[in-house]
């Protein structure tokens, strides 16, 4: 789990949510596995201090970036349904 905290209060569990459906998984702890697998990184469960700061950051890049990616999809539907956006 991350130390940073969410900029809304309350929001992290949503933010798992969303987590483990763009993975399609059905927890969010399972996510950051399949992604490790996906790019053939040794992710073990609990400790994992052999992993590299680099391969660490592709599994947390691939997760936050299509998290980021999804929300703006999101927002941009919102806004297009409301006649704010073409």
């Amino acid at each position: 789990m991350s130390r940073r905290k969410p900029l809304v209060p309350g929001s992290q569990q949503g933010l798992d949510m969303l987590k483990a459906r763009l993975q399609n998984v059905f927890e969010p702890e399972q996510a950051k596995h399949k992604v490790a697998d996906s790019l053939g990184i040794p992710l073990q469960n609990g400790y994992n201090g052999q992993l590299t700061s680099h391969d660490a950051g592709k599994i947390g890049g691939q997760l936050g970036g299509g998290m980021v990616k999804e929300m703006i999809r999101l927002a941009q539907e919102r806004m297009a349904s409301q006649g704010k956006i073409e």
